[in-house]
C-alpha cells in the first residue's frame, strides 16, 4: 500500500500566486488553497495538514498573525512565510510569535518552493516519529519497571515465608512469626535444627522479606570443605593461588548489600571461625593470598545442625563468634515434632512431583496419611520427599495408598509421639523371648496386610499361614484395617 502524500495548505489573497504555488508542488503534494485567513482556518479544521505556506501581505490579517493563531491550535504543523521583507527584527519577531520554520523571499523560484515544502514535510514526519518513539520509550520503561516489580514480587512469593507450609497448630508457626520479626532487622541470625529441617529455605525466606530483598542472596555449605577451600569460596583469592593465575571473587564480595547464608557452622575450622568473627565484628575480610583488607556490607545468616553452645563449652567453637551470631537464634523443630504438617507437606511434594514427572496423582488415601504421620522421619523433609517420590513412581492410579509405603514405615506402630521403634529395641531389650517375638510378629502382620491392601488370603500365603490362623493372630493382637473397610477373603 502506497503511503499518502503530504498535504500542504497554500494561503495567498492573489489567485495567480496560489496557482503558481500549486503548479510547483502538485506533483509531490496534495495542495489545498485558501484566499483569506478565515478560509485558511476553515480548511485546517477540515483537513490534516502537515505544511502551511502563507503570504505575509493579506487584507485584514497578516501572515504572521494568522500563523500565530494556527500555531496555538495546530502546533505540530510546519509553518512557512513568504515575504518581500528581510528585516532581521521582523523575522525574529515572526519566529518568536508564529514559530516560523522557514522564510521564503519574493520572488521565489519553483525549485526553492518545492525544496522548502519537502523539508517541511520531512520535519513534520520526524517530529511525529520522535513523539511516537518518546511515547513508546515511556511505555516500555513503565512496562519494564512493572515487569521487574512483578518478577520481584513473584520471586519473593516463590521463595518467601508463604512457601514454608505448616498447619495452624504446628510448632513452625511460632518459629515463622519470630523469623518475620527478625527478617526486617539487619542483624545476624543463627538457625539451628537437625539436618533436613529446612534451614536454607528459612534463610532464603528471611532474605526476601528483608530490606535487602532486591540484592543478591548466596549460600555456602561448609560440610566437607577444607579450611583453605572454604576461605577461598567465602573471601576469594588473589592471582597465583588458584590454577590458571586468575583472581577469584568470593561470596562476601558478591553479596554486597545482600545476604550470605553459611550452612554447617559446626564444621568451621578455628581459622575460618576467626575470619567469620572478623567479618561480623569489623565488616572486613582479606582474600586468600592478598594483603589488602576489604570491607563487606552484607547480612550474615548461619545454619548449624548441632548445639553450638555446647561446642563453646567444649572449646570447639569460639565463644565470641557464637555470641556475635546469637543476636537472634531460631530453632527449627524436626519433622517428627510436626505431625500435623506431614499431610500438608506430602500433598505439596506430590503436586510438585506429579507436574515435574508428568504422572497424574491427586492425593493419598486416609490410611496412607496415617502411616506417614506416624513415622518419625529421621531424615526430615528430604526423607519425606524421597518417600513421596517412590510412592508416585509405583502408583497405579491417581490415589496413593498405604501399600506403596516403604516396609520400615509400615512396620512402625501408631504413637502420639511419632513412630514407635520398640520392635527394633526388642532385639536388645530385657523381657521374655515370647514377649519380644510377639512384638515383632505384630509389626510384621500389620505391614504385610497393608502392602496387600488388607487382602487376608494373599497375606496368609506370603506368611505361610492359613486364613483361619491369620484371623486368629489378628484377633489376638487386636489388629484391624484402620479404614474400616470389609475385604473379600477369596483370592482375586
Amino acid at each position: 500500500m502506497t503511503s499518502p502524500r503530504p498535504t500542504v495548505l497554500l494561503i495567498d489573497d492573489e489567485p495567480h500566486s496560489l496557482s503558481s504555488m500549486r503548479m510547483a508542488l502538485e506533483d509531490e503534494f496534495d495542495c489545498i488553497a485558501a484566499g483569506s485567513a478565515d478560509e485558511a482556518v476553515q480548511r485546517m479544521e477540515e483537513e490534516w495538514v502537515q505544511v502551511v505556506i502563507c503570504d505575509q501581505r493579506m487584507p485584514g490579517k497578516t501572515g504572521v498573525a494568522l500563523l500565530t493563531e494556527l500555531r496555538e491550535r495546530w502546533p505540530d504543523t510546519v509553518r512557512m512565510l513568504i515575504t518581500g521583507y528581510t528585516d532581521p527584527g521582523a523575522m525574529a519577531s515572526a519566529i518568536n510569535d508564529a514559530g516560523i520554520h522557514q522564510f521564503l523571499t519574493k520572488p521565489w523560484h519553483p525549485d526553492q518552493l518545492l525544496m522548502a515544502a519537502r523539508n517541511g514535510a520531512h520535519l513534520f514526519q520526524l517530529a511525529r516519529e520522535n513523539e511516537r518513539m518518546a511515547l513508546e520509550m515511556r511505555f516500555l520503561a513503565s512496562s519494564a519497571q512493572t515487569k521487574l516489580e512483578k518478577r520481584r514480587l513473584a520471586l519473593r512469593e516463590g521463595l518467601g515465608f508463604e512457601t514454608i507450609l505448616h498447619s495452624p497448630q504446628s510448632p513452625m508457626k511460632g518459629v515463622l512469626a519470630a523469623a518475620r520479626h527478625f527478617a526486617s532487622f539487619d542483624v545476624p541470625v543463627l538457625l539451628t535444627g537437625e539436618p533436613g529441617t529446612g534451614r536454607a529455605r528459612l534463610a532464603r525466606a528471611m532474605h526476601f522479606s528483608s530490606l535487602r530483598s532486591d540484592r543478591p542472596f548466596h549460600a555456602l555449605n561448609l560440610a566437607g570443605l577444607t579450611e583453605e577451600l572454604a576461605l577461598i569460596e567465602l573471601f576469594g583469592a588473589k592471582r597465583g593461588i588458584l590454577p590458571g593465575g586468575v583472581n577469584k571473587i568470593g561470596l562476601a564480595q558478591k553479596c554486597d548489600r545482600g545476604t550470605l547464608f553459611i550452612e554447617g557452622a559446626e564444621h568451621a575450622s578455628p581459622g575460618l571461625q576467626l575470619a567469620l568473627w572478623r567479618l561480623l565484628d569489623e565488616g572486613s575480610f582479606t582474600p586468600v593470598g592478598g594483603q589488602k583488607v576489604q570491607t563487606a556490607n552484607l547480612r550474615l545468616l548461619l545454619g548449624a545442625g548441632a548445639d553450638l553452645l555446647r561446642r563453646v563449652a567444649d572449646g570447639a567453637f569460639r565463644a565470641d563468634l557464637y555470641y556475635a551470631l546469637a543476636v537472634a537464634e531460631l530453632v527449627i523443630p524436626p519433622l517428627r515434632a510436626r505431625r500435623g504438617d506431614v499431610a500438608i507437606l506430602s500433598q505439596a511434594f506430590l503436586d510438585d512431583l506429579s507436574a515435574r514427572h508428568g504422572k497424574a496423582a491427586h492425593g493419598f488415601s486416609p490410611d496412607a496419611l496415617e502411616f506417614l504421620e506416624n513415622w518419625d522421619w529421621p531424615g526430615n523433609l528430604k526423607e519425606l520427599h524421597n518417600e513421596v517420590t517412590r510412592m508416585l513412581i509405583f502408583a497405579q492410579g491417581p490415589m496413593l495408598g498405604a501399600e506403596l509405603i516403604s516396609r520400615a514405615i509400615l512396620q512402625a506402630a501408631p504413637s502420639d509421639l511419632g513412630s514407635d521403634r520398640s520392635a527394633d529395641a526388642a532385639l536388645m531389650a530385657d523381657g521374655t523371648l515370647k514377649d519380644r517375638v510377639e512384638l515383632i510378629e505384630m509389626r510384621i502382620l500389620r505391614e504385610t496386610l497393608t502392602r496387600h491392601r488388607w487382602n487376608k488370603s494373599r497375606a496368609a500365603v506370603e506368611l505361610g499361614l492359613s486364613r483361619v490362623g491369620l484371623r486368629a493372630k489378628l484377633d489376638r493382637y487386636g489388629i484391624s484395617d484402620p479404614s474400616g473397610r470389609v475385604h473379600e477373603e477369596e483370592e482375586d
